[in-house]
């Protein structure tokens, strides 16, 4: 026992030092990483929005960030699956811990999720964000393309969120059409994957529905999004809604009909050629969760994005 330590979120001796944590036990970062507000020598930063005043549905996924990194404990030190390399041997990273909001003053929720992503990409960072409910990624893409200019939006979802709103709303319906509509990504490299429900509008996006998802293979589905980018600045943004129910019950909005988490996390795996500036995972509501099914999803698509980064960074495979 001389050489393990506990608690290695507040222990840890540098940021790319492995954990020895028992699963059980210790402080819950996301994937036991340093908790701290200090930017310097970061990599990648991983930042919990725990808001959900924008939901339509069941709300509960303030408690996302919460649920994500106590189900990331799962991750050992190995080598991670299937990316086949400790993910922080050469890559530091943080846990940022989470986004300071006024719960009784949501209209300002927006420029404040702005201001401190804004605060964190200044750093040169990649800012992995854990929602929340979709909303939040309205204001991410707002830091993200003042910093990278137009991005192509990769958006896993079985919702296409192309609803009109007057620019004021606090809705998570809405945020695709705004992002459009304020130029802060580029519809004609942008995709949607997984949808299996019908908006007014597609503002131009490309749609891959939920039975186009049955019927293709993973490698289809990642040859797809990656031609579509065109090799563009991207946007990662996963809604765990995009999942079947029977993979992630835990969710405000469940449709039936979606992929298994096999499948997607299939998909993501093969989405290394991306030039991925940020990503995010949101709408995991644990309260509606069994057996940490959803929060695990959540985590393991959460980890997968930092295994991209880790690879890109490392100049692939």
């Amino acid at each position: 026992m001389a050489d393990k330590t506990i608690d290695h979120a507040f222990t840890a001796t540098n940021l790319t030092s492995s954990a020895t944590d028992p699963t059980f036990a210790g402080a819950l970062s996301f994937m036991r990483r340093r908790f701290t507000k200090d930017l310097q020598g970061a990599d990648a930063v991983v930042w919990g929005i725990p808001f959900d005043a924008a939901t339509s549905n069941r709300p509960g996924a303030r408690f996302g960030p919460q649920a994500i990194r106590r189900a990331s404990a799962i991750f050992d030190n190995d080598p991670q699956y299937p990316f086949r390399r400790d993910l922080f041997a050469e890559m530091a990273v943080i846990d940022y811990g989470d986004c300071l909001l006024d719960y009784g003053n949501h209209a300002e929720t927006p420029a404040a999720i702005e201001r401190q992503a804004s605060a964190i990409l200044d750093s040169g960072a990649f800012l992995l964000s854990l929602g929340g409910d979709h909303f939040v990624t309205w204001p991410l893409l707002k830091a993200h393309a003042a910093k990278h200019g137009p991005l192509a939006l990769v958006h896993f979802d079985a919702h296409q969120d192309t609803w009109f709103d007057d620019g004021r709303r606090i809705d998570h319906g809405s945020f695709v059409a705004r992002a459009v509509r304020e130029g802060l990504i580029d519809p004609d490299c942008s995709i949607q994957i997984g949808i299996r429900t019908h908006a007014p509008d597609d503002c131009g996006l490309a749609v891959v529905y939920g039975h186009q998802v049955e019927d293709m293979t993973a490698a289809e589905i990642a040859s797809l999004i990656v031609s579509h980018t065109k090799g563009g600045a991207s946007y990662l943004t996963f809604d765990i809604d995009c999942l079947d129910p029977a993979y992630a019950p835990g969710t405000g909005t469940p449709v039936s009909g979606g992929p298994s988490s096999a499948k997607i996390l299939s998909v993501l795996q093969r989405l290394h050629q991306l030039d991925i500036r940020g990503a995010d995972v949101v709408e995991v509501a644990p309260a509606y969760d069994h057996a940490d099914i959803t929060a695990i999803a959540g985590a393991t698509v959460a980890m997968y994005m930092l295994g991209l980064h880790a690879e890109r960074r490392a100049g692939g495979r």
